[in-house]
């Protein structure tokens, strides 16, 4: 039963990140309120607040399982609404520089394929068979307010298109808005120190489309991974199967080689990329939408687990805290994992004053290996940033570790479950895997 005693907690952003967060919390408050802009759709639709969502997105086998926590039967869930189920390393052909393919090999767990938008209309309609989650939609929170002694967090401030402003009070606030605004401009109010920031500059760009997957494909793959061959290019693909019998295709590049708007040229970018296996699957299909385009200049972490002051009360998530570089498909899944944690953190009964310390020295592990994928950016010379001391030996130590990989069905595994965030990046660094993986470099 929620503990009376915390009446109302607020959550900022009805994403996945908010979405999580609410119901990470749901148990431990009386009433949660999560206030966001748009207006939701009823069904699968994309929405404004969120323009990366026609783009491909991947749930990772850890963000399945966080959200298998959070939410038990989700897998039935996504299956009902038309999820693909995925067998890893089977179903998805996983094409890299001198793999074409990667070895297909039974790695023993299912993962699924959709649109961000299926994904999130499943998880809004658990959220909301929770007795004391409200969604407030159309509705923009525009402060923060601290308590006289600037030690906490009271209420937040928002406006509403069907009224007028509201004050609401809260005994948490959970940012899970992206951006991080309102937690940076608050800092900056009550003279408190801002986190630092790590960034990676990539100017990652890519563009989308989705097309009817034929029913008679008969290829022994449901989706294609096409990877690129880095530095001396870096335009690479994915064909995922989605809902209703079709694929999503988005293609992307770097550094200013964006891919065009138009579906010819669309078309000729897939043409270009190293090897013809998308292109030969999709030039004849169907296509069913406009090109969508998008941009990221950097990936972007805050470190939260570094301030010597922050508010009682105030907790930010997902992108908030750490944007990686949509190429890695890790996003969603680290925020279901951040509000995993979160509710364990509860549940021991953390206080409210000690909350924000503990949760954000909690998550540095789960964010490690997101982000040590995100530095293998650094391979492109023109990406902006400190370059990490090591960074040759990292990179030929995971080109060593790709071949024994390939070579080993063991390692291949593990590798996966790594990349699929069930396993820590650490497990990458057992000695006897070093040594082998050390003769190989």
């Amino acid at each position: 039963m929620p503990d009376l005693s915390r009446s109302h907690a607020v959550v900022i952003g009805a994403g996945m990140a908010g979405l999580t967060a609410a119901q990470a919390i749901s148990g431990h408050f009386g009433k949660v309120t999560i206030i966001e802009r748009d207006v939701l759709p009823a069904d699968a639709a994309p929405r404004s607040g969120t323009p990366q969502a026609q783009h491909a997105h991947i749930l990772l086998a850890g963000g399945l399982k966080a959200l298998q926590t959070l939410f038990p039967g989700f897998e039935n869930d996504l299956a009902e609404a038309g999820a693909v189920k995925i067998r890893t390393g089977k179903d998805i052909r996983f094409e890299r520089p001198g793999f074409d393919p990667f070895p297909i090999r039974d790695l023993g767990f299912d993962i699924f394929c959709m649109s961000r938008p299926l994904l999130e209309a499943v998880t809004r309609r658990r959220v909301q068979q929770t007795a004391n989650i409200n969604i407030c939609v159309r509705s923009r929170v525009t402060g923060l307010v601290a308590s006289r002694d600037a030690k906490r967090i009271e209420a937040v401030r928002y406006d509403s298109e069907d009224g007028p402003a509201v004050t609401q009070e809260s005994d948490l606030v959970v940012e899970a808005s992206g951006r991080c605004g309102l937690t940076l401009k608050l800092l900056e109010e009550l003279s408190l120190e801002r986190p630092e920031e790590t960034e990676i500059g990539i100017d990652q760009a890519y563009a989308s489309t989705i097309v009817e997957r034929p029913i008679d494909h008969n290829a022994d793959w449901l989706g294609n991974i096409i990877l690129p061959s880095a530095p001396a290019s870096s335009r690479g693909a994915f064909l995922f199967p989605i809902e209703k019998q079709r694929w999503l295709l988005s293609v992307g590049a770097n550094h200013g080689d964006a891919p065009p708007g138009d579906r010819a040229g669309f078309m000729d970018f897939v043409r270009s990329l190293r090897t013809p296996t998308i292109y030969d699957a999709v030039r004849d299909a169907r296509p069913l939408t406009d090109i969508v385009r998008y941009q990221l200049p950097c990936s972007t972490r805050r470190h939260f687990e570094r301030l010597e002051a922050f508010p009682a009360g105030l907790l930010v998530i997902g992108d908030a805290l750490c944007r990686f570089n949509p190429v890695f498909g890790q996003g969603m899944s680290v925020a279901a994992q951040e509000a995993v944690i979160l509710e364990r953190l509860l549940a021991e009964g953390v206080p409210m004053e000690r909350l924000a310390r503990d949760f954000f020295a909690a998550i540095q592990d789960t964010i490690a290996t997101p982000w040590g994928v995100a530095v293998s950016d650094f391979v492109y010379p023109a990406t902006r940033g400190v370059r990490p001391a090591d960074l040759a030996q990292r990179l030929q130590y995971g080109m060593a570790l790709t071949r024994l990989a390939a070579a080993d069905p063991e390692v291949h595994r593990l590798t996966v479950e790594v990349s699929q965030l069930l396993k820590p990046q650490a497990a990458l660094r057992e000695p006897a895997l070093v040594a082998r993986v050390m003769s190989l470099m």
